[in-house]
């Protein structure tokens, strides 16, 4: 195990503790002046804020535990436990809302917005990845002609290069009406867009006419990320979507076809036998290819920075996109560091709790 754990210690862990020390210390190309948490408190605003938003997540936690653990076995008291975790489950969502609130005010305007982008990016990428690659796995593999072909033509956009990809899809998502996706846009008689180029959040570009309607103006979390952004989360999309159905492929093969026999006599139909046993029994897959896509989207860095214009980096820079201008432009090491930590923070309180929300179950499968 020693060589393991050397290579675990000096790549993993060392990183992890210096980029502590070097956040509670004034740092521009060489070392400064000990600041303690004062970069911290230059992130998040306001440190009880914070710990206000991350409470939204423990409470989220907790709703869980008091809805399907707490009163386990009294029938009596079930009812309560339900209504106690919809308490705790709306209380999260007012410790998040002013949790954030209380960071906008007075944190990092800069790193917050790019950490509002980074759960654009993740909650809107990981559930469509995830539900296309089970049912792209299901059909691959069925006896199809040609089955072994497919299955390598969704797994070659994993294996190009991101760099050449990254610049394919700049091209197809250029604004100019030629381009692929204007052309694509115009056989339905749409008007062209400009993709890439485009800061106006998708809510206040596709449907702010019909929300002025009733009076209501769709602004900040609400308007939902820029229309560059979704571009970006769509090459995502393609990139992971056959990754994620091969290892779909993978579990689906450990799944005895006895119990689809036993559901096709009983008279089970295909989305029967789909949600009832294929869904259920790749649930541990689920959860593994959840927590990695989660966490694999809050570090992206290469695709977003090739895709990412000069004139739109206000409206699809991420966490980690802020974290490299704060080091690589500003040569700010400490507050890159700091800002690194708060990530970090986060990305930990997110795996804990899908942990706790869907862990154990996918584990008894």
């Amino acid at each position: 195990m020693l060589p393991a754990t050397l290579i675990i210690g000096i790549f993993g862990l060392f990183p992890i503790v210096y980029a502590l020390y070097m956040s509670v210390h004034r740092w521009r190309i060489r070392q400064g002046r000990f600041v303690g948490l004062d970069q911290y408190e230059s992130i998040v605003g306001d440190f009880a804020m914070f710990g206000v938003f991350l409470g939204g997540v423990a409470l989220i936690g907790v709703a869980h535990w008091l809805w399907v653990d707490a009163f386990k076995g009294r029938d009596g008291l079930a009812r309560w436990g339900r209504v106690a975790g919809a308490t705790a489950l709306l209380l999260a969502g007012i410790a998040f809302a002013l949790g954030w609130q209380g960071m906008r005010e007075s944190g990092d305007p800069r790193f917050l917005l790019g950490l509002m982008r980074t759960f654009f990016y993740g909650f809107l990428s990981v559930p469509v990845q995830i539900s296309l690659a089970l049912v792209l796995a299901s059909m691959l593999f069925q006896p199809i002609k040609g089955r072994d072909l497919y299955r390598i033509l969704f797994f070659l956009p994993y294996v190009t290069p991101v760099v050449a990809a990254a610049a394919v899809f700049r091209n197809i998502f250029n604004p100019r009406e030629e381009r692929l996706a204007n052309t694509a846009l115009s056989w339905f008689g749409l008007e062209p867009q400009r993709w890439l180029f485009e800061t106006t959040p998708v809510g206040q570009l596709w449907f702010g006419e019909f929300f002025a309607r009733f009076g209501v103006e769709l602004t900040g979390f609400w308007a939902g990320p820029s229309l560059a952004l979704l571009t970006i989360i769509l090459f995502g999309i393609w990139t992971y979507t056959g990754y994620n159905a091969v290892i779909f492929l993978a579990g689906l093969g450990g799944i005895p076809k006895e119990l689809y026999e036993a559901a096709e006599i009983d008279g089970a139909n295909g989305p029967q036998r789909f949600f009832g046993i294929t869904v259920p029994l790749l649930a541990p897959v689920t959860f593994y290819l959840t927590v990695l896509g989660f966490i694999g989207t809050f570090q992206a860095f290469t695709h977003l920075y090739v895709m990412r214009e000069a004139a739109v980096r206000d409206a699809v820079d991420t966490a980690s996109l802020v974290i490299f201008d704060t080091f690589y432009q500003r040569n700010d090491f400490g507050m890159a560091a700091a800002q690194s930590v708060v990530l970090f923070v986060i990305i930990l309180a997110l795996t804990l709790l899908q942990n706790r929300l869907f862990g154990r179950k996918a584990l008894r499968g």
